[in-house]
Formats: structure tokens, sequence, C-alpha cells
């Protein structure tokens, strides 16, 4: 069984700063790519940033300049720094693993249960 567990959300003002973490653990042979997805209240779940093997980045134009996706691979850890906050930034905050839980399974994606990130004006 493969678990994401984040933390580092909060309550913050505008132009403040938070540092998001997710931990992967369980089951895992090797993780391609780990990302932040944000929902906002009805809305749907979108792409934040995105950090795949190799180094690879992507981000949301949103994000672009303000925050920075970054991996421990031996801590199976991703880290989104957040600078510049906007309350447009407001939403639950959701990683995202996509991985190969034992050699012989299909690559598969997991998700966490998400932090709450509030940005006040």
């Amino acid at each position: 069984q493969v678990l994401l567990v984040e933390s580092g959300g909060g309550l913050v003002h505008t132009g403040g700063s938070l540092r998001l973490s997710c931990a992967a653990s369980g089951s895992i042979f090797s993780i391609d790519g780990m990302g932040w997805y944000r929902q906002a209240p009805g809305e749907q779940r979108e792409l934040v940033a995105q950090i795949i093997s190799g180094g690879s980045t992507n981000y949301a134009d949103s994000a672009k300049g303000r925050f920075t996706i970054s991996r421990d691979y031996a801590k199976n850890t991703v880290y989104l720094q957040m600078n510049s906050l906007k309350p447009e930034d407001t939403g639950v905050y959701y990683c995202n693993a996509d991985l190969t839980p034992r050699i012989w399974e299909q690559r598969k994606q997991f998700w966490g249960r998400g932090t709450q990130v509030t940005v006040s004006s």
C-alpha cells in the first residue's frame, strides 16, 4: 500500500510564504513524477507544479516565478515553496505521485488527502 502525506498548509496574509511537503511511503518500486494540484471551492482540481525523474519541472502560469517545486529522491518527498502568495492561491493542495508500487505492477497515480492553504487579503 502506498501513502502520500502532505503537510505545511495554513493561513497566511497576502505576500506571505508557505512550504508544502509530501512524503510517499509504503511499497514503492519507483517514482516517475510527483506534483501538486490545487482545488479551490467550487472549482476543478488543477495542476500547480510537477517534477519528473531527471528533474524536469512544469508549472501552471499562475505559479511561475512565485512557486518552486523540488524533490528529495532519497526520502521520496516533494516540496512546494510558495512565495508572494495571493488570495487566489487559496485552496486545498493535493500531492500526486506517478509511481510503480511493486516491480510487477503497472504504474499508477496516487493522491494525498490534501492540505488547506488560505491566503487572506
